[in-house]
């Protein structure tokens, strides 16, 4: 515990406990070694937790960000001390058995992080995330200690570019499904391979990874313009050096991340990220960064803020731009001036810059008048949420929407019904979905399969057979921030507890209905208790290691999959 002094901030609250005295002579003697000098133990000791990894190109330059943080610390008269976290490649994953760990290294993560800082004893902390699971894993850890604390994102990739188109990750899963319905020679396919990741970032359009860093900032717990900056720019660099000179200011000033990230702030978190047309992880991850913290949320809050924010960014995946295209006109600092100006964001929140967004927003310059990137208000690309929150007799916790408008606001088809991701993969890939049908893929919820795998794979096939606007998909599992099209996931209770996902069979009629918010199949109560009736709980698929730690501590995905 840090040692108490008065009502005045302590500094040194919890190094003082590791260093100072007598009795510490040993813990101080295996700290000169790893570069502390006497004057060293004097000063507040920052944490660094850095993801850097060669696992992935998202964390693969991380090593350098964190440096930068570190001498931020240092020059603003602290001791930076940099540690490592994990990280996971849900694009390289995607798609197999393997995936199923992807969810899970968010609590890994996060556990991590917390058990290094308070075991070091740690003043602060900077944490540097590159990838989907590594930035609500840096807030859930960040949260937990309520201690002084900036998060830096990694950047995002530079596209890559194929006859005179953007190239990502996503262009490749499309491509695949492209090449499986004859649409692409082979030849096409391994050329967009090739091309479609040129170097360190993650990937590049409004997918989790921008999501989360987007609305990160707007919550507060990052610098201003800090998720708007290319993963390879001299900016990001600066971004780094200047979080480690911020925290020193917060630690200075006692200013903790419970007085940032309050219920306001994680408001501001969704509206910035519906304007931008956000991935659907954003709602697993606020909630679960929203329990760490002690801030009630749940999914009403959701369908509360979407009700009055509207879409306004044309940027993939169901857009045409980049983040990179974004980041050319000004970021999402001139968007947040928009908002804030139409009373759709708390001004008054407190943020890492020690000021308030809107004093931080006070001088951001409009967008170019020729952009077309970020839609004006009164011409939005949807008047309300992308994000849509759905419930019935098929999801009564609750499911999850990407509808974004351009895929019209209902789908009515009958079900074709898969027991896990890797049965329908392949159904897929042998073309055996057809126009009107349903896919169904259950026992992939946190719990069931376990881990809650993306079906990024699966969507993105659809896409590239050209039936994205005749066919839906909905799971108990998750979806990548690069899926597109007419899907819907989390869907609570899931399979594996016994939720009505698990009773639907071939044929059954499936409505998705965006205006009145509802996900239901014709069934009728009679039926529904017999099936009810018949139903018997799976076996856990796993019986030791972390994915079976995993099943028996999560939480359903109505409540953000959360584990402690």
């Amino acid at each position: 515990m840090p040692k108490k002094t008065s009502s005045k901030v302590n500094p040194r609250a919890y190094s003082s406990v590791i260093v100072d005295g007598k009795d510490r002579a040993a813990s101080r003697a295996m700290l000169r070694p790893v570069g502390f000098t006497d004057a060293d133990f004097k000063k507040p000791v920052i944490g660094v937790a850095s993801t850097w990894s060669m696992v992935t190109p998202c964390n693969m330059h991380i090593n350098t960000l964190a440096d930068e943080a570190c001498k931020g610390v240092d020059t603003a008269g602290g001791k930076g001390v940099i540690f490592n976290t994990i990280t996971i490649s849900d694009g390289i994953s995607m798609g197999t058995e393997n995936m199923k760990y992807s969810l899970v290294s968010r609590e890994v993560i996060a556990d991590s992080i917390e058990t290094v800082m308070a075991c070091q004893g740690y003043d602060g902390i900077v944490a540097v995330g590159g990838c989907d699971k590594n930035m609500p894993g840096c807030l859930m850890a960040i949260a937990r200690l309520n201690r002084p604390a900036v998060f830096v994102y990694g950047g995002t990739i530079l596209p890559g570019e194929h006859n005179g188109k953007q190239l990502d990750v996503v262009s490749v899963f499309e491509a695949i499904g492209a090449e499986a319905n004859n649409k692409i020679p082979l030849k096409e396919l391994k050329s967009i391979e090739s091309k479609a990741i040129p170097g360190p970032g993650s990937c590049g359009g409004m997918y989790t990874a921008n999501t989360m860093a987007s609305a990160i900032e707007a919550m507060g717990m990052s610098l201003s313009n800090s998720s708007a900056q290319a993963a390879v720019s001299g900016q990001k660099l600066k971004d780094c050096e200047a979080a480690g000179n911020a925290v020193m200011k917060l630690v200075k000033k006692g200013i903790t991340p419970k007085m940032i990230m309050t219920k306001k702030a994680f408001e501001n978190a969704m509206t910035v990220a519906i304007a931008l047309g956000g991935s659907t992880n954003l709602v697993l991850h606020l909630l679960a960064m929203a329990h760490c913290i002690g801030v009630k949320l749940s999914l009403d809050d959701f369908t509360r803020i979407g009700k009055r924010v509207p879409m306004l960014a044309d940027l993939k995946p169901s857009g045409r731009y980049s983040m990179a295209d974004l980041i050319e006109i000004g970021g999402i600092q001139p968007l947040m001036k928009v908002l804030l100006d139409a009373g759709l964001l708390h001004g008054d929140c407190l943020t890492v810059t020690g000021k308030t967004l809107r004093q931080n927003l006070a001088k951001v310059k409009p967008y170019p008048n020729t952009q077309d990137i970020i839609r004006a208000l009164d011409n939005p690309i949807k008047a309300d949420s992308h994000l849509v929150i759905l419930k019935g007799n098929l999801a009564p916790e609750g499911g999850v929407a990407k509808i974004s408008g351009h895929e019209g606001l209902r789908f009515e088809g009958r079900a074709r019904v898969y027991n896990s991701s890797d049965a329908a993969l392949k159904a897929i890939m042998d073309r055996k979905i057809k126009k009107g049908d349903v896919v169904v893929i259950r026992n992939e919820g946190p719990k069931g399969g376990p881990g809650m795998q993306e079906m990024l794979s699966h969507t993105g096939a659809i896409m590239g057979q050209g039936l994205g606007d005749d066919v839906a998909l909905i799971t108990d599992g998750r979806f990548s921030g690069g899926t597109h099209g007419f899907v819907v996931g989390h869907i609570t209770p899931e399979a594996a507890v016994g939720g009505p996902i698990g009773l639907v069979k071939n044929g059954d009629r499936i409505t998705i209905d965006a205006k009145t918010r509802a996900l239901t199949f014709a069934i009728s109560k009679a039926e529904f208790a017999r099936r009810k009736a018949q139903w018997k709980a799976p076996k856990p698929k796993y019986k030791r290691g972390v994915l079976a730690k995993y099943a028996a501590l999560v939480s359903s995905a109505s409540t953000g999959a959360i584990t402690d």
